[in-house]
Order: structure tokens, then sequence, then C-alpha cells
């Protein structure tokens, strides 16, 4: 990214990570071998901020969460309209477009993003109706509490990471009734590696019929595999304008879209707003989902080793 496309930071806030252009980013890395089939990444987010300093900005993410918010006042516009918490463990759904976030003050987010399909393998809830929203812990008759006094203060981002591991193996002991269905990691694999991808083709590289491939992506994703390529596509474009990217890929993800008014007719579709205004506009908020879903995309395709210096570090 040249000097001249360097991305808006909100100087107001301040992170132990950053990127080499100042963009708070998590620590996270990938869970255990026993959980790879169940969880996609972890992640500890820690934020300073003035006391009243408002942050206006928004998630978009392809699949559902555990997110735990240990500090900061946070409100989320939902499909189901605006939402407020402070500390408390939230379930969120995927998301077909941006979710607008704001959170005042410094903020402390740790999470887990899961695989597709775990849901439905943990008897959750139905993940095309959560698409979009949230639950908390507490609605869904979970133990939030238990979930919240993991987190020591004194403790590390690695040994809170450590902790909603030994969380996530007693939530699959106690909840699982299968496995995640492999047809969908194998999906999720697809749409990482090349999600200009033809759905039909895919099917029977991957030995269902189309048909089914739709109805297990809808069930695990949320939403159309059409829809699920098409998000992967606009992510991996905002990876790279926010500079959170492989750049040796800028030029294979730039010629995904047909020319310039196909990228800015999609993203702006997912984003809400122009890649020109997303480059421009801090998106701290963004650009942290953004990084962590990168970072598990290239270790996913063989881009990135586990542990790795990422090249936005």
């Amino acid at each position: 990214m040249s000097r001249s496309n360097r991305p808006g930071v909100d100087r107001a806030i301040v992170s132990p990570i950053a990127t080499r252009d100042g963009q708070p980013i998590s620590y996270s890395r990938a869970p255990a071998a026993d959980l790879e089939r169940w969880v996609g990444r972890f992640y500890v987010t820690i934020v300073g901020a003035p006391p009243e300093h408002r942050l206006d900005c928004g998630l978009l993410s392809d699949f559902a969460s555990i997110r735990i918010q240990l500090r900061g006042k946070w409100e989320a516009l939902t499909a189901d309209g605006l939402q407020r918490s402070e500390r408390a463990v939230m379930l969120f759904g995927p998301h077909s477009k941006r979710m607008p976030i704001s959170v005042t003050g410094s903020f402390i987010s740790v999470g887990v993003f899961l695989r597709p399909g775990v849901c439905h393998a943990l008897n959750g809830p139905d993940i095309a109706k959560l698409t979009d929203r949230l639950a908390t812990f507490s609605d869904l008759g979970m133990p939030e509490d238990r979930w919240l006094n993991l987190f020591h203060p004194s403790d590390s981002p690695e040994d809170w990471v450590k902790a909603m591991e030994h969380e996530m193996r007693s939530l699959i002991a106690d909840r699982a009734v299968r496995e995640p269905d492999p047809i969908s990691a194998r999906f999720e694999a697809a749409a990482f590696s090349d999600p200009t991808v033809n759905i039909s083709k895919l099917a029977s590289d991957l030995g269902v019929e189309q048909r089914r491939l739709e109805r297990i992506v809808r069930r695990d994703f949320g939403i159309t595999p059409k829809q699920v390529l098409k998000r992967a596509r606009a992510l991996d474009m905002a990876s790279h304008l926010r500079g959170v990217a492989d750049h040796d890929e800028a030029e294979a993800i730039a010629l995904r879209y047909y020319d310039q008014s196909h990228l800015i007719r999609e993203f702006t579709a997912l984003f809400g707003m122009s890649p020109r205004q997303f480059v421009d506009r801090p998106q701290p908020l963004m650009t942290l989902g953004l990084e962590t879903r990168q970072a598990r995309r290239l270790e996913a395709i063989r881009r990135l080793e586990p542990g790795e210096v990422k090249p936005w570090e």
C-alpha cells in the first residue's frame, strides 16, 4: 500500500500491538489440535482510549463467534435493533453486511471464532436466524459468569487464550450432539482459497449434489453459497485496503472483480461505503476483525505458518 493510500487511523486510541501504520490489532492464534474442528481462532483485544472517547465503527464477520466484553460501553445496531452492553458474554451470528458497532472509552474484548457447523453440532441456535443478530449467554441459558471469571487481570493474553481453550473443551463435552459437518469445513477452505469458484463445480469436487451443498451452507453459514463467496471476496479486498493482508496477493484479489464499477458496487453493498471511503475513514474495530480473519485465512491456505510474523506487523 502506497503512502498516499495509507488507511485512516484514530490517534486517540492505543494498543499493545499495532500494524506498521499504527492500527490496533489483536493477539490471536489458532486453537490446539484437538479443537481445530470447532474453533477457527482465539483473540484478545486490548485498546486504550480517553474515558469519553466514542468510537463509531462496525464489524463484518463471516463466522459466528463468542465475544466476551470485559471493558467498555458497547452498542450494536443488529437486525433486531440497537442493543447495548458493558460486561457481557455474547454469541454473535455471522454478518451478511456491516453491523454498526460503537464503543466508549477503553475496551477489552476477547473471544472465539467458531467454525461453520459448530452451532449446529452443539445443538445451539439456528445460524440462519442468528445472522446479523446476537444473543447473550444469559438469553441462551449458558454459563455467562463462568466465562467472565476466566480472565484474571494479571494474566497474559496467552493465559486468557488457554483459559478459553479449556472452557471450549467443557462446552463441547457438555453440549455436542454431533461433529461439525466436514462439507462445511471444505466449503470454508474453498472460500478462503478462491471465492470466485463456480458453485456447481465445487459441489462436484466435494462429491455432493448442488442442492445438498446449498442446504448445508445455509444451515452452517446462515446465507447462500453465492453470498458466502461474495462476502469472502469483499473481506479479502477490505483486508488489503486496510493494510492487513499479504501484499503479494494484491493483484490476484483485485482481479476477482470484473472492473472498478463491479468492485465499488459489491463493496458498497456489503460495507455501506465505497472502497475509497473505507480507506480514508478510521476503521479500528473493522480492522481488528479483518486482521484476525486474515491471519486465520493465510494459515489455512498455507501462506503463513502458525506463529510466523505477519506481513503487516
